[in-house]
């Protein structure tokens, strides 16, 4: 059975879920306003094993179903970005993980304002509090955002310097952030690209499972 905040959280940004068999092309709102870092995000969509939702400005609505209908997946992705009238923009698609149980692992870093100028600069996109790691001297490691999408769903973004990958810390941050995210009541997710292996044994190790889940949209280059 979907966790009801996985459920509330896709129904919220994609402004349609669950699905029958096949892809469903549904129009939102949202898809015309700004995301969590003030960008547009004009087309999104979750797959799951047998069903997709594919959410979309509501005005193109009718050309994106129609491209459906004429094309594959691959070629329905590269045609997305001018279909919903943003060409310049580019398509990507991503592993779709969540999580209502986070691997029990300790916890590695703390809550403080992004504003920093020694964090990276994806880190300071964020508007509210990220969780990071420093090392005695106070140098960034590790950090994880939260992308707010919604009330429900929060994605988890983390990132580490190279000098410090290997040792544990992206996998003890995505778990704590996810506590956190739970704790507040909406549900942590994880996206990461296919081919990445070393997110994807983060997510695992962290205890976000891959079941077989795919997201996919149209982002500003």
């Amino acid at each position: 059975m979907l966790d009801r905040r996985l459920y509330l959280h896709l129904v919220t940004w994609l402004g349609q879920w669950p699905a029958g068999p096949g892809l469903h092309v549904v129009g939102s709102s949202r898809r015309t306003r700004p995301a969590w870092d003030g960008r547009l995000r004009p087309a999104l969509g979750v797959a799951a094993p047998g069903s997709s939702v594919l959410s979309v400005p509501p005005d193109r609505v009718a050309a994106v179903r129609r491209l459906a209908t004429e094309l594959s997946f691959p070629g329905l992705l590269t045609a997305l970005p001018r279909a919903v009238g943003h060409p310049a923009f580019v398509a990507r698609d991503a592993v779709f993980r969540w999580s209502t149980a986070p691997s029990p692992l300790p916890d590695a870093g703390e809550w403080v304002d992004p504003a920093d100028p020694g964090f990276p600069s994806w880190l300071r996109l964020f508007d509210r509090e990220v969780l990071v790691v420093r090392d005695a001297d106070g140098r960034y490691l590790a950090g994880v955002g939260v992308k707010r999408h919604d009330r429900y769903g929060h994605e988890l973004a983390v990132g580490t310097v190279p000098a410090a990958r290997g040792q544990g810390l992206a996998r003890r941050l995505v778990a704590q952030a996810a506590r956190r995210v739970l704790d507040e009541g909406g549900v942590p997710t994880y996206l990461h690209r296919p081919d990445n292996v070393a997110s994807a044994r983060v997510a695992l190790a962290a205890g976000f499972p891959d079941q077989g889940w795919r997201s996919y949209g149209v982002y500003p280059d």
